[in-house]
């Protein structure tokens, strides 16, 4: 690879990490091509975007893209396949079906909307995050609750207080 197609991929790794705002970072070695074919194939089916690139490249990317990435250059080490993914737990969720079928890819770090997640046994804990949309939608129907129950007394309430008021009125 000469230094034009290094720059190229560098430049295609920063724009996806911006786009995207959440990869992964699995190793995948010591795994057939069959194996990484297979991943491929999945990862498309999941619109998940896959990339092999050197550690240098990563991180280079990774200071390109402005964001806090330091935690994550400790485990650029080996063989690392990216992953990116506008779902912030579907590369998770691939990775658990994968591994039900033996031991890798084994999960490097995670960079999720500015929270980073290092290690393997954060799996389970990003299969389990919700998305901005789940949080957004549990919000507002914890904000709709009390206001329903308020319209609700309102209204049920609002025929004693016409009664009342005809009363009155018909008294004076």
């Amino acid at each position: 690879m000469n230094k034009e197609e290094k720059y190229d991929l560098v430049l295609a790794l920063t724009e996806q990490m911006k786009e995207y705002g959440n990869f992964y970072i699995t190793d995948t070695s010591d795994l057939t091509v069959a194996k990484v074919n297979n991943i491929r194939r999945q990862c498309f089916e999941n619109e998940i975007t896959m990339l092999v690139a050197k550690n240098s490249l990563i991180e280079k990317a990774m200071e390109a893209a402005e964001g806090d990435y330091t935690p994550i250059y400790d485990v650029l080490k080996g063989s690392s396949t990216i992953l990116f993914s506008k779902s912030a737990t579907a590369p998770a969720k691939l990775i658990k079906k994968l591994r039900k079928a033996g031991d890798k890819p084994l999960l490097k770090a995670a960079y999720i909307d500015s929270a980073i997640f290092i290690g393997d046994d954060q799996l389970d804990t990003l299969i389990k995050l919700k998305s901005k949309e789940q949080l957004i939608g549990e919000i507002v129907g914890l904000l709709q609750s009390p206001a329903k129950n308020v319209i609700s007394a309102l209204q049920s309430g609002g025929n004693i207080l016409a009664g009342v008021v005809k009363t009155l009125q018909e008294r004076g």
